[in-house]
C-alpha cells in the first residue's frame, strides 16, 4: 500500500483524485481510496485541513488531488444576511460565505433557529468549503491560538 507523506497546495497535475466530504478533509492519519479505486495511507506529521487544489504526495512521487464531495447543504438568504451570519458564527457552525447567500451543513436545529430569524432557506446539494479560521488557513482546534 502506498503512503502519502506530504501535502502540496500548488494545483499541480495529478495522477488520480480522492473525493472527500468537508468532515473527511480534516485529517492526519487515515486509509483512503482514490476515485479510481486505489488505496493509500495518509500519515502526516500534523492534522491538516484540505480543499480543492490540494494534493497528497505519495512516497513514489505521484500526486493524488483532493476533490470536495457534493453534500446536503442549507442555503441561507435574507434581507439582513450579516445578522444571520452572526447568529451562525455565534454557534461555531462552519459557514461558506457568498455575496448573496450563506451555506451550512444540513442541521435541523440551525434550520429552526434561522426560520425564527426570518431567513429564506433552501436545501441544495453542492460542494462545501466554509470560511477558514481567523488565525490560520483552514480549520483550527479549540480557541488556543
Amino acid at each position: 500500500m502506498h503512503r502519502a507523506i506530504s501535502i502540496t497546495r500548488t494545483h499541480a497535475p495529478t495522477t488520480d483524485t480522492v473525493t472527500l466530504a468537508y468532515d473527511e478533509r480534516f485529517l492526519r492519519r487515515k486509509l483512503l481510496t482514490t476515485d479510481q479505486g486505489d488505496g493509500f495511507f495518509v500519515d502526516l506529521p500534523e492534522t491538516v485541513s484540505l480543499n480543492a487544489g490540494d494534493a497528497f504526495k505519495l512516497e513514489d512521487g505521484r500526486l493524488i488531488g483532493v476533490r470536495p464531495a457534493i453534500e446536503a447543504l442549507l442555503e441561507v438568504k435574507g434581507v439582513d444576511l450579516v445578522r444571520l451570519a452572526w447568529h451562525i458564527g455565534n454557534r461555531h457552525t462552519p459557514c461558506q460565505l457568498g455575496p448573496d447567500r450563506l451555506l451550512i451543513l444540513q442541521d435541523h436545529v440551525m434550520r429552526n433557529m434561522l426560520i425564527k430569524l426570518g431567513a429564506e432557506l433552501r436545501d441544495v446539494s453542492e460542494t462545501f468549503t466554509p470560511e477558514g479560521g481567523a488565525y490560520g488557513h483552514g480549520r483550527t482546534h479549540g480557541h488556543a491560538h
